[in-house]
């Protein structure tokens, strides 16, 4: 029979298991204070760095055993996950400004296609019109105005399925929305929050920005205050949602909620620069330090 579970890591990405052995997994996770019942906090990321990946300082990252094993992989998808020499393909598509119901139902197909093993990894940028968007964690006393100030500012509002708390997008934002099957790189979810963190920090040092990691938090921070924001799902090791990076953010808009869930000030690369970079050249670094990180061959779409 199988079981179904739900667990929060930190309180950003939102993992879905099943199968026996994910709750053997989860029953090893309850020791590392994360229980296996109810959205939980994981263990921290590691503190202030622009280090590479390594491991966690706060203990080893978490392994969640696959759902389905490789049973049912098409056979280019196990060939592709077997061989060290074959080639790993993740395409990106720059979709423009995208509402964020279109963006959601796009990588909802696109999740159904890469399951099936009909597609190489995807990653998606696109960029929102105003919208607030609430994670599985979120709690509705981090929305700081009722709801009818989200209508009278023109700002969507949305509930998701996504790990984490309430968060802002909009116009001089750069969204990511990375569409992987971590069968055929980690099964690690920390390990891919921690990537993803990553290719922001490398990123911004092509910028001359220097950002890094901070103790108890996802995402990643220049000094005191956060530049790029991670909540993401995994199902049956299939990847959605994603990162936001502030290039040249209303930053004004934050202040309808506590983003995150953190008292904590935000930022952009254009407050930090004292001009806003040009976004093509900001994505472009994005796919470089993207496929770096993940060892992918990143082919545009």
């Amino acid at each position: 029979m199988t079981v179904s579970t739900l667990a929060c890591l930190s309180h950003h990405p939102t993992v879905e298991a099943s199968d026996t052995t994910a709750r053997t997994s989860l029953r090893l996770l309850a020791m590392l204070d994360v229980l296996s019942s109810t959205p939980a906090r994981a263990k921290r990321l590691a503190p202030f760095s622009s280090a590479r990946l390594g491991p966690s300082p706060d203990g080893p990252l978490t392994h969640f055993a696959s759902s389905r094993g490789e049973k049912g992989r098409p056979a280019t998808v196990d060939r592709q996950a077997r061989s060290g020499l074959t080639e790993r393909i993740c395409e990106y598509q720059d979709l423009g400004r995208v509402s964020y119901g279109r963006a959601w139902g796009l990588q909802r197909e696109i999740v159904r296609r890469r399951k099936a093993g009909d597609i190489p990894d995807r990653l998606l940028f696109v960029e929102h019109p105003h919208v607030v968007s609430m994670g599985r964690n979120a709690k509705e006393k981090n929305v700081l105005v009722p709801r009818e100030v989200f209508e009278k500012k023109g700002i969507d509002y949305w509930e998701t399925d996504r790990g984490g708390d309430v968060t802002y997008h909009g116009p001089g934002q750069i969204v990511g929305y990375p569409i992987l099957d971590l069968r055929d790189w980690k099964r690690d979810v920390l390990a891919f929050v921690r990537a993803l963190e990553q290719v922001m920090v490398d990123t911004m040092a092509e910028f001359g920005i220097s950002a890094g990691r901070v103790p108890g938090a996802t995402g990643i921070w220049a000094g005191p205050a956060k530049l790029g924001a991670i909540g993401v799902h995994i199902s049956r090791w299939v990847t959605s949602h994603g990162f936001a990076l502030n290039v040249s953010t209303d930053l004004s808009y934050f202040g309808y909620i506590v983003p995150c869930g953190l008292t904590r000030p935000v930022t952009s690369m254009e407050h930090l620069l004292g001009s806003p970079p040009p976004q093509e050249d900001v994505k472009r670094a994005l796919v470089r330090n993207f496929g770096a990180v993940f060892e992918r061959t990143m082919r545009e779409l």
